[in-house]
């Protein structure tokens, strides 16, 4: 199916792309990497009056130090987030879970603020964001503001970006000295999670000192699994130990049913998944 016609815009500079959506007003879409939006447009689930691509800001690319800190460009691709070794290093979680995204077709075109912001229950990034407390920077006609994951997955598809704004950095900690996992299940190779879960755990002497655990597609935005962090510290690193805290994954979740899966089905999963991930973290 062919799209149907809107305006295009191409700016360089945050600055121009701000006033380009700030000019188009609610009527606009961002196009980062295209992996999602494309689709749609396509088969007409969106008719956007202006399509603002974000493509030629070279700022919006790359991963830093900054303190404390890494930063990572929001049109930055998978492809070059998972093989950065500045993320390697200090965000292993992201890396691997950036691994599991689709195939390497969409890993060289798709980018990590593109995929923040579309906001996909089943997409497997936000649940790290979430573990690793990242913070979304987000630029609008009012200036910068800083939103943290937890505040910024507000709903099915939905951020707290507002409409003449963009996702232009995300910000992470350092998390250097973790060990990370991330297990998902899909019925198919390069489909999106049934089911996922991303575990950072800290072992020290055998014996599990913190435990992040973020579930994906068990509600409508990614959820943290407190009653299994809260239950793996100060537990042995064992499989008995790690399955018993798996217990409690379904705390606090709203699993939706669907073709893919019904209720049940998924709590089963987030359980299995849950002991798997952390087991595979803390190298058990």
């Amino acid at each position: 199916m062919i799209p149907a016609q809107f305006e295009y815009v191409a700016p360089s500079t945050v600055e121009e792309a701000v006033a380009a959506l700030a000019a188009a007003g609610e009527d606009a879409k961002v196009l980062a990497g295209g992996q999602s939006l494309l689709p749609v447009l396509r088969m007409r689930l969106a008719d956007p009056g202006t399509v603002v691509d974000l493509g030629r800001i070279a700022e919006l690319r790359g991963v830093r130090e900054d303190g404390d800190a890494l930063v990572i460009g929001a049109m930055t691709t998978h492809h070059d987030v998972l093989r950065d070794p500045l993320v390697q290093q200090h965000a292993k979680l992201l890396a691997l879970t950036t691994r599991t995204v689709a195939d390497p077709q969409v890993r060289h075109r798709g980018t990590l603020g593109g995929s923040l912001a579309h906001a996909d229950p089943a997409g497997d990034l936000p649940a790290p964001a979430l573990v690793l407390d990242a913070e979304m920077v987000l630029v609008g006609p009012s200036g910068r503001r800083v939103v943290p994951a937890a505040e910024f997955f507000v709903d099915y598809f939905t951020t707290a970006l507002e409409p003449d704004e963009l996702l232009v950095e995300v910000r992470t900690p350092k998390w250097t000295g973790w060990s990370a996992h991330y297990e998902k299940f899909n019925r198919v190779a390069q489909a999106w999670s049934i089911v996922g879960v991303a575990a950072a755990v800290r072992v020290s002497g055998g014996t599990i000192a913190e435990a992040r655990i973020g579930l994906t597609n068990m509600g409508p935005t990614p959820i943290r699994a407190r009653g299994v962090e809260e239950a793996l510290v100060g537990q042995p690193a064992t499989a008995e130990a790690v399955r018993a805290a798996a217990r409690h994954a379904t705390e606090g979740t709203s699993p939706a049913a669907d073709a893919s899966a019904d209720v049940d089905y998924r709590e089963h999963l987030a359980e299995v998944l849950t002991g798997r991930a952390v087991l595979a973290a803390a190298g058990g």
